[in-house]
């Protein structure tokens, strides 16, 4: 189940949780088709169950998308505790040289906090607008958009504010977020092999662009539950995280959306007086200080707030106050359910009538929106492989028929990343692939329809900001 040293393991009875209510949970998770690509669930200090979604695995980093933002905002914490600055400094004050000609009042109002609360002043995110500045500026983008509200009166989720937030750690230190958190907050967490994508000018992206391990999420989580205490050393000052972890300001009414209950330094408040760091596709940095619990999970799922209610439903209230009695039966089939936890390869038949006759044939498509140009289907033992065109050039992806196939594409991407590949005929004329980005919450099905000498696509994403489903294609055999 579990074997990272870094927090010990128990069964969950000795810390108050009955393995049936955990059990409970994965059948409800499996039984609505919720993409959990991991979990990690933490009572007093104990990991008391973790799982993973074959073929991600414990080992690999995953996308946290804007979880990231949790660890921006602890740096700046770090940053304020070590004295270079206060949530108070204008933002101003960092960016003299990229301020716009006129500075607004609003602007000149707008304080690191504001930032920190997404209460920057800005009536949208400033996120498109900053991330395309054509001069690769991102800083001097931002401080050009207008400022409509007072800052601190008005909420809007903006990822370029966490941005804005990188680039002072990076011009206060010399040092990009990445680098500055290693000998703070990643090496004593033990947090190993993290990396966060950056801009154009070289600074870490702030809002999105983190990826770490399942394990690195609870140990972070944990570190906060602890008051930023870890082994005994306190990384992080106490008082810093009450302040980020509280609300700072209102983010509408709902009493049943969890992303409704106020909203802190990069954290969000939840319902249950917890709080959490999240981010697209269903990351989660859960931490429920009055069940003294984390849960850490890593998903490919449109429906975050689906996830946190089956956490509401079956795990919160299953926390009882003193240990259990053991329950060696139930313990045995949550590892066991745990240890075979994985993502179901393409049901199907192995092969088709069709198959020798389309093999090897290339098929092209004209001028696409998608820019797919070419695909080509061959088989071989237990397996076979996909040649697709894109933009980013020709990619072969083997696949494995009932199995999973492991490989790297730069398919869909543009970069190289660990891809799992299976297939199947799901009837006697189409071909089903279901690729995993294993180190992504992207799981995306590809439907190939062959009908003579053409080609039906089509690409059906798990989770994305988009529509999921990309308009079908049609192909033409070219030779």
């Amino acid at each position: 189940m579990h074997h990272d040293q870094r927090l010990p393991s128990s069964t969950p009875e000795a810390q108050g949780i009955p393995s049936s209510a955990i059990l409970a949970f994965l059948d409800a998770v499996a039984r609505e088709g919720v993409g959990l690509h991991s979990m990690m669930l933490v009572r007093h200090g104990h990991v008391v169950a973790a799982g993973w979604w074959a073929p991600y695995a414990p080992e690999l980093p995953h996308m946290l998308f804007s979880l990231s933002k949790s660890f921006t905002s602890t740096a700046i914490g770090l940053a304020v505790s070590e004295g270079l600055l206060t949530v108070d400094d204008p933002v101003l004050r960092f960016f003299p040289e990229d301020a716009p000609p006129v500075v607004s009042e609003h602007l000149a109002a707008m304080r690191v906090r504001h930032l920190l609360s997404m209460s920057t002043g800005h009536a949208v995110d400033a996120t498109s607008a900053t991330t395309t500045a054509p001069d690769g500026n991102w800083v001097k983008a931002f401080l050009a958009q207008p400022v409509v509200y007072e800052p601190g009166t008005h909420f809007v989720y903006n990822s370029a504010a966490t941005y804005m937030l990188s680039a002072i750690i990076q011009r206060l230190t010399g040092e990009t977020v990445l680098a500055y958190l290693g000998p703070r907050l990643l090496a004593p967490l033990g947090i190993e092999g993290a990396t966060w994508q950056s801009c154009p000018r070289g600074i870490n992206v702030g809002g999105w662009g983190l990826s770490i391990r399942t394990a690195d999420i609870a140990c972070f989580g944990q570190l906060y539950l602890q008051q930023g205490v870890w082994q005994g050393r306190q990384l992080l000052p106490a008082a810093w995280v009450t302040e980020a972890t509280a609300q700072h300001i209102s983010n509408g009414a709902d009493p049943h959306s969890d992303w409704a209950q106020g909203y802190g330094y990069q954290f969000w408040r939840c319902r249950h007086h917890a709080y959490r760091g999240d981010g697209a596709f269903g990351q989660f940095c859960l931490v429920m200080p009055e069940q003294d619990a984390v849960l850490a999970m890593t998903a490919g799922e449109q429906d975050m707030q689906r996830m946190l209610n089956l956490v509401w439903t079956h795990l919160l209230p299953a926390m009882q106050p003193a240990p259990l009695a053991d329950e060696p039966r139930a313990v045995t089939a949550l590892h066991t359910r745990l240890d075979g936890l994985a993502l179901s390869p393409v049901v199907g038949e192995a092969t088709s009538p069709r198959a020798a006759e389309i093999a090897a044939r290339r098929y092209a498509f004209r001028a696409n929106q998608q820019q797919l140009s070419v695909i080509m289907l061959t088989f071989g033992d237990a397996g076979g492989a996909v040649t697709l065109a894109d933009r980013f050039g020709e990619h072969r992806i083997a696949f494995g028929l009932g199995e999973w196939r492991i490989g790297a594409t730069a398919f869909d991407f543009g970069a190289l990343i660990p891809v799992a590949a299976s297939g199947a005929w799901t009837t006697p004329d189409t071909f089903t692939l279901q690729l995993v980005f294993y180190t992504t919450p992207f799981t995306p099905r590809i439907s190939l329809h062959f009908d003579g000498d053409r080609l039906m696509y089509q690409f059906v994403a798990n989770a994305a900001f988009g529509r999921r489903t990309r308009p079908r294609l049609a192909g033409r055999v070219t030779r």
